[in-house]
């Protein structure tokens, strides 16, 4: 049986898509600061965690495009 053990390449070189990525993630996602004060609800972070989730994947597609149109295309 394999081993579950992702490579730590892969890992780091997920980990820096996702940081390249972060700023449009939460840009898409359009979600608004906690007031000054105020922390948010266990449901609410579970809400903002299913926005966040989503806005990524978008952003992912939105980078994935954006490359295989720009390679080759052009």
């Amino acid at each position: 049986m394999a081993d579950p053990t992702p490579d730590p390449n892969t890992i780091q070189r997920r980990y820096r898509e996702f940081l390249e990525l972060l700023p449009l993630t939460l840009s898409l996602a359009g979600l608004p600061p906690s007031d000054h004060g105020r922390y948010f609800t266990a449901e609410q972070i579970e809400s903002r965690l299913f926005t966040i989730r989503h806005a990524y994947k978008a952003a992912r597609q939105i980078a994935k495009e954006c490359i295989s149109t720009g390679s080759g295309n052009g």
